[in-house]
């Protein structure tokens, strides 16, 4: 995402980018605190006294178990799957998925 307004940023300038534990519409601080979000500001992207883009990855590794699925239809896939000869197949092992608002915060100096 481009964030904009921001005055006296330099092409030059080194840019840090993090989560801010306080509270948003949807998530309290502790979970702010907590939460495994990656911020990352692209140094390139700067425009002068004007933006940079930021970027946000889910560096979470915890996955959902993975569920056999025996010729039923799967909640998590939607689809009708059977397993066939010794072949089984699975639905699941999604990692978490985030929502709704968080609070960034940049700095540079």
């Amino acid at each position: 995402m481009v964030v904009t307004g921001l005055t006296g940023i330099a092409t030059t300038s080194r840019v840090e980018a993090y989560i801010e534990p306080a509270p948003s519409d949807d998530h309290s601080a502790d979970e702010h605190m907590v939460e495994t979000i990656k911020m990352h500001a692209d140094q390139s992207s700067i425009v002068a006294d004007t933006s940079c883009v930021v970027k946000a990855f889910n560096t979470n590794q915890l996955n959902e178990p993975l569920e056999e699925i025996k010729g039923r239809q799967s909640a998590t896939t939607g689809v009708l799957q059977a397993a066939q000869g010794n072949q089984r197949q699975f639905a699941g092992g999604m990692g978490t998925r985030l929502y709704g608002k968080w609070n960034g915060v940049l700095v540079w100096n």
